[in-house]
Parts: C-alpha cells; sequence; structure tokens
C-alpha cells in the first residue's frame, strides 16, 4: 500500500487508510479530474484518491484512445503535489471491468477503506454497467455532479435502487458509515473541462509522451512507451 501511505494526510491516524477511487481513461488526464479529486478528498476526508487508469473501457471505442504509457504519463503530471496516485493496476489485476477491479482492490489491500468515485454522468448510466448492484454492495459510491448530467442521473434505474442508501458525506467520519451500499452526492462548482475537448484542441498531445517509459507509482512496475 506503499502509494496511499507515501501520499496519506494526517488521516491516517484515525486508523485504516481512506482511498477514493475515480476511474477513467484519462484521455488525457486534465484538471477537472484534478479537481474534482481534491474536492472529493477534502468532502470525504480522505487520504488519497487512485486515479484508475483503464487499459480499456468496454463502454468506450478504441479510436482515438491513446496508449497507456501516454495516458499514465498525462496522469503523473497532472497529480504531480497532491496526493492522487494515478495507476494501472488494472492491467496487473487483469480486470476489465469495474466490479471486477472493486473486488480485486478489496482483497488486495484489506487495511484500507475505499470509496468510488463518479460523475453524476456516470451514474446516469451505471444500470449499464455489469453487475452494477455488486459494485454498489462492495464500497460506498460518492456521486460529484457534473453539469447538464444531473437530470439524467437522478432518473436513472441505478438512483432510484441507491435512493434508499442515500447517505451524507459526514456519516464517513464514522467507520458504520463505511458499510455498503452507500449514496453520497457531493455538490460544488462544474467544471467544464473535458477530455474530449482538449483532444479537439490539441489532437496531438500523446506525442509529448511518446518513447517515454513510466513508472507506476503503486505497482511500482514500468510500463512501457508502446504499451496500448
Amino acid at each position: 500500500m506503499a502509494g496511499a501511505r507515501h501520499r496519506a494526510g494526517p488521516a491516517l491516524n484515525r486508523g485504516k487508510p481512506r482511498v477514493g477511487l475515480l476511474g477513467g481513461s484519462f484521455n488525457p488526464a486534465h484538471g477537472g479530474h484534478r479537481r474534482i479529486s481534491l474536492f472529493a478528498r477534502d468532502a470525504l476526508g480522505l487520504d488519497a484518491v487512485w486515479w484508475l487508469v483503464s487499459p480499456g473501457n468496454p463502454l468506450k471505442p478504441k479510436a482515438g484512445m491513446a496508449s497507456l504509457s501516454a495516458r499514465l504519463g498525462s496522469a503523473l503530471h497532472m497529480a504531480r503535489r497532491a496526493p492522487i496516485v494515478p495507476t494501472t493496476i488494472e492491467r496487473e489485476l487483469g480486470t476489465v471491468y469495474t466490479v471486477d477491479t472493486l473486488r480485486a482492490l478489496r482483497r488486495r489491500y484489506p487495511d484500507v477503506d475505499f470509496v468510488w468515485l463518479m460523475g453524476s454522468d456516470n451514474l446516469a448510466q451505471l444500470h449499464r454497467w455489469r453487475d452494477w448492484r455488486r459494485i454498489a454492495r462492495t464500497m460506498p459510491i460518492a456521486v460529484i455532479a457534473r453539469p447538464g448530467y444531473d437530470g439524467l442521473a437522478a432518473a436513472s434505474p441505478a438512483a432510484a435502487w441507491l435512493g434508499r442508501y442515500r447517505r451524507s458525506a459526514a456519516s464517513l467520519k464514522h467507520r458504520a458509515g463505511w458499510s455498503a451500499p452507500a449514496l453520497i452526492h457531493l455538490r460544488f462548482d462544474p467544471d467544464p473541462r473535458s477530455a474530449t475537448a482538449i483532444r479537439r484542441a490539441d489532437p496531438d498531445w500523446a506525442r509529448r509522451y511518446a518513447g517515454r517509459t513510466v513508472r507506476d507509482p503503486l505497482t511500482h512496475h514500468p510500463v512501457k512507451s508502446d504499451t496500448p
């Protein structure tokens, strides 16, 4: 658990480290990812946030997807000097679906309390994810508002099912608050930045990371520049 302990904040003296998990393509990572991660850390009293840089998202097309090494490189750059740990651990775990990743992380790090972080855009489509109810039963879910998606999220099947498990952010200050299912809504000033807009403005962004081998700060394994 070196990645979280190395960057952990004052919450370590409470007992178990508390880590938020933010999954995504990070194609590329940008200031919006950083901002919501730091906001969630403060709101939920977390020690760190791990960015799960996905080898491949089953719900996203492969066309236009930069290499894993370039995406990890952009995440490391964006996370510098912050309690954020970008990682490609899903590649090592051999998992593709979120439900399998979360269960594997719980097994690998039994001494860590995890909370799954997602934007309201993802809550709107959570019912399309494999075994989404099992995801909800694996760890608490904190949903961060995103412009234009709150209405869709509120009307989604997943939100209807999770509605009975709504809790406040303050509930995580107590041990009992980490039981699952649990749905926590976090609201802050909207951040309009998106990876799609960045790719349109700078379609060659990944070239800045070409030819580099980057090291995963959580697993400590290298990710070569030609890793797809």
